[in-house]
């Protein structure tokens, strides 16, 4: 089970920082990925991190605002966010997946994660 948290409204420029509680004791076998969807659009990649949090992916128009990291320990995957943009209001969504050849290519596909958490609404007011 995956669990979300940390959304809430923020005006533009600002930062949050979500957070994703996973249950269960392999958390560090699964890869982990942040995803977007706005009303209307679909669902869109946001960033990935490989099983040990060494190796993570954005897309190119997330890079240097967003970052992933996680915390195998706590079994928390977390996304900073900052200088937020009206366009980055959605529903943020963390999910897992077993299998993962570190790739962008890979990490991006939404179809290859196995969980998927509830999400949580982000909002930035301009």
């Amino acid at each position: 089970q995956l669990v979300e948290s940390g959304g809430g409204l923020v005006q533009a420029g600002g930062s949050l920082r979500l957070s994703c509680l996973a249950s269960g004791r392999t958390f560090g076998d699964y890869a982990m990925g942040w995803f977007r969807q706005a009303p209307g659009k679909e669902r869109e990649f946001v960033a990935a991190i490989g099983w040990s949090g060494i190796v993570t992916f954005y897309p190119d128009s997330m890079k240097g605002r967003f970052t992933i990291s996680r915390d195998n320990a706590k079994n928390t995957v977390y996304l900073q966010m900052n200088s937020l943009k009206p366009e980055d209001t959605a529903v943020y969504y963390c999910a897992a997946r077993r299998s993962f050849r570190p790739t962008l290519e890979i990490a991006r596909v939404k179809e290859g994660y196995d969980y998927w958490g509830q999400g949580t609404h982000v909002t930035v007011s301009s």
